[in-house]
């Protein structure tokens, strides 16, 4: 009976987001990062699929696990089957072939890569099942209760969805949390066994001030930014979820950003304090059979069916449930 409400549950999800795909063109937030004011949002609370974002915690999670003295940067990890199986992006690694936290670190801000990211899941938690389960705890400990983890990744799953508030609260975490290594984000390229490999995120490159984070896209998500910069003094983070090109996606950001620099925003709400409850179901944005395209990106246009582990959805809502009970 379990199984065929899951089932149930999906197929409803999967409809009532085909539905909704239309009312919800994209989703935004911008924040001063000094303070977590909001000045600028659009369906910033609208649930939505991560994609390559999902690597925001998994670097969270890197990042705390060497504050702790769990892991070291130079430490050497070994691709596992399972993480060389891993689809586009990804950086090529072959079964037992090895890397450094470091590389790994990189390989995520830069190139977005699947394979990397399922070496330091496994690396810190041997299976990223258990990863998953991590993640998604950690998310609602940090105050992202709109926000579930299937993978480590941001390879398509129903059950792994976020919000635009949930990744600027996010990205607020990681400058506050860890300045140390918080620097990374804005790498452009990083040297892997002889080869320069260029970094994917255009804003990173080209934006006045711009300190970085990390691009997103699947087929269902649409073309996913979230970015920081500084002018003038002031620092803020935006985030945007279902361009539909990367050129949009690029050039929503650039205009919020462009906006709150020039003080064009009031503000709205305080990213702490404004509502927490999820709006709808995730839209699926892009029929990529249609002839989207990610030129820029080597990210995943397929819909790639990873099943619904039943049985870990199970596990991650019983810790969501005492999280959010824990946090109220």
């Amino acid at each position: 009976m379990k199984l065929f409400l899951l089932t149930l549950n999906a197929i409803c999800l999967l409809l009532a987001s085909q539905v909704g795909q239309a009312q919800v063109h994209h989703a935004a937030i911008l924040i001063d990062a000094e303070n977590g004011n909001v000045l600028h949002e659009v369906d910033a609370t609208q649930s939505w699929y991560p994609a390559s974002l999902t690597k925001m915690m998994t670097l969270y999670m890197t990042f705390d696990a060497l504050n702790n003295g769990q892991i070291h940067l130079h430490d050497v990890m070994h691709a596992s089957r399972h993480a060389a199986r891993q689809p586009n992006s990804r950086l090529g690694l072959h079964h037992g072939e090895h890397l450094t936290v470091e590389e790994a670190i990189l390989a995520l801000i830069t190139r977005s890569a699947n394979d990397a990211s399922v070496v330091l899941a496994e690396h810190l938690a041997v299976t990223e099942d258990n990863f998953a389960i991590r993640m998604t705890a950690k998310a609602h400990s940090l105050g992202m209760y709109n926000t579930y983890f299937m993978n480590a990744t941001g390879l398509p799953n129903d059950w792994q969805v976020t919000t635009a508030r949930d990744m600027a609260l996010l990205a607020l975490k990681l400058q506050r949390n860890f300045p140390e290594y918080y620097g990374y984000f804005a790498a452009h390229s990083f040297s892997f066994k002889g080869r320069e490999l260029n970094g994917i995120n255009r804003f990173t490159a080209n934006y006045e001030g711009a300190e970085g984070m990390k691009t997103g896209f699947t087929c269902n998500s649409g073309y996913n930014l979230v970015s920081a910069a500084h002018q003038n003094g002031r620092h803020l983070i935006g985030v945007i979820l279902g361009g539909r090109t990367s050129n949009e996606r690029y050039n929503l950001m650039i205009n919020q950003m462009d906006h709150g620099f020039a003080g064009d925003y009031n503000i709205v709400a305080n990213i702490n304090t404004m509502p927490t409850n999820s709006a709808g179901l995730p839209p699926h944005q892009l029929d990529c059979a249609s002839g989207a395209s990610s030129y820029d990106e080597p990210e995943v246009h397929h819909r790639h069916s990873h099943g619904h582990h039943h049985h870990l959805v199970t596990h991650i809502k019983s810790k969501v449930h005492r999280s959010r009970h824990n946090h109220r």
